[in-house]
């Protein structure tokens, strides 16, 4: 890491921490991930890795390379400085019909072209989509943690994601597409943009995990009176909230529909895309070879001091095994008026819990949120409607 420079934190998770960094002979920016060696270097972070570092796109964060320190495996990528598209509907409520497609448009630009390098990425949010610093923010979408390669693995059979997000398929036991499921997280993504509340939350009981399952299940959501959307624009919706996959809307007829073309920019283009790509072909990249030896060598355990400013230990990156969610209060976070979400985890933990991944990645997914003092809080309630009807 001796090429880089910590400028400061910028995150923290179950994963460990991220940091904004400067390359000190270009002075460009990075955002680093940094894991700790060991026994958390798993399979996740193996896929995480392999998958991202293929996708070169506009709307991806791009991957540049993965690095060893004696403590931490660091992975080196794009730094997006508007940060989460999640902030930016919590502070404006909900966006115009307008606003929410353009930024529809780039997701499903950079979905699309995931889905044409066979890789599903199976946690589509709002909270894994980042934004540029330009005046007009340019999408990009992060953490590719839970994706799959359709060529190296069969159709995803786990249950992944985050609740509000996922597809009534992803709930059964049976095989599924990811693809699929994909383009089902992304209406959950344009409706919230667009409505500012998840569409199979009920209203009267936003926090009743059992009925957002069961309202998921069904298919049972509506546009409220207030919002004001136009009939193309519901018909979309329509298409991506069917049940039953095999009749779902496709990801090319999503890209050709009357909603999706209007006002649609020069860059979101086929044509224009597959001339980026052309471009991108012969942009250096770290072998795969070598970052699978570094993933490789990050596997063995580093050496037990802190490391880099002791950056675990002090940020609050959080071991939910260690946690007695018992002892923690169902406390309202009175800035934001929201509660902690610690009933509606564990219940979704007892309905869902023999189909977790063996680590509790799903379970642990739901809570990675922030921490004040010894309190936790679920950023799966941050979102509040600041509309008016």
């Amino acid at each position: 890491m001796d090429r880089y420079e910590v400028v400061r934190d910028i995150g923290s998770g179950n994963f460990g921490v991220a940091k904004l960094v400067r390359d000190v002979r270009t002075k460009e920016h990075f955002a680093v991930k940094f894991i700790e060696r060991g026994h958390k270097i798993d399979e996740h972070v193996q896929r995480e890795i392999m998958n991202h570092r293929s996708l070169k796109h506009p709307n991806i964060i791009r991957f540049k390379e993965v690095v060893l320190t004696p403590t931490h495996l660091a992975i080196v990528m794009e730094y997006a400085s508007g940060g989460e598209l999640f902030q930016r509907i919590c502070n404006a409520g909900r966006f115009s019909e307008d606003e929410g497609r353009f930024f529809f448009q780039q997701l499903i630009s950079g979905v699309s072209y995931c889905h044409s390098m066979q890789v599903c990425h199976r946690d589509l949010k709002l909270e894994n989509t980042l934004l540029d610093g330009s005046v007009a923010p340019r999408l990009k979408i992060c953490d590719f943690g839970y994706s799959k390669s359709s060529v190296l693995h069969s159709q995803p059979k786990s249950t992944v994601g985050t609740p509000a997000y996922i597809a009534p398929e992803v709930l059964s036991r049976r095989e599924y597409d990811g693809k699929v499921a994909d383009v089902w997280s992304c209406g959950v993504t344009l409706y919230v943009m667009l409505v500012g509340a998840y569409p199979f939350e009920d209203p009267d009981e936003p926090r009743n995990f059992r009925k957002t399952i069961s309202r998921i299940l069904s298919v049972q959501y509506s546009v409220p009176d207030y919002v004001r959307v136009s009939m193309d624009c519901m018909h979309l919706l329509s298409r991506i909230f069917i049940g039953n996959p095999q009749q779902r809307i496709t990801m090319p007829e999503i890209k050709n529909h009357p909603w999706f073309l209007k006002q649609l920019p020069v860059e979101m283009t086929d044509e224009y895309q597959r001339s980026m790509q052309l471009a991108d072909m012969n942009t250096p990249s770290q072998s795969m070879e070598e970052a699978m030896a570094i993933i490789h060598e990050a596997q063995k355990p580093g050496d037990n001091a802190l490391g880099i400013a002791g950056q675990v230990a002090c940020l609050g990156s959080m071991d939910l095994d260690d946690i007695d969610f018992d002892d923690i209060d169902d406390i309202e976070l009175r800035t934001a008026g929201i509660s902690c979400a610690r009933c509606d985890a564990l219940e979704w933990f007892k309905i869902f819990g023999d189909r977790l991944p063996v680590d509790g990645s799903l379970f642990c997914h739901a809570w990675v949120g922030f921490s004040s003092g010894s309190h936790i809080f679920c950023r799966q309630y941050m979102l509040i409607s600041k509309s008016v009807s």
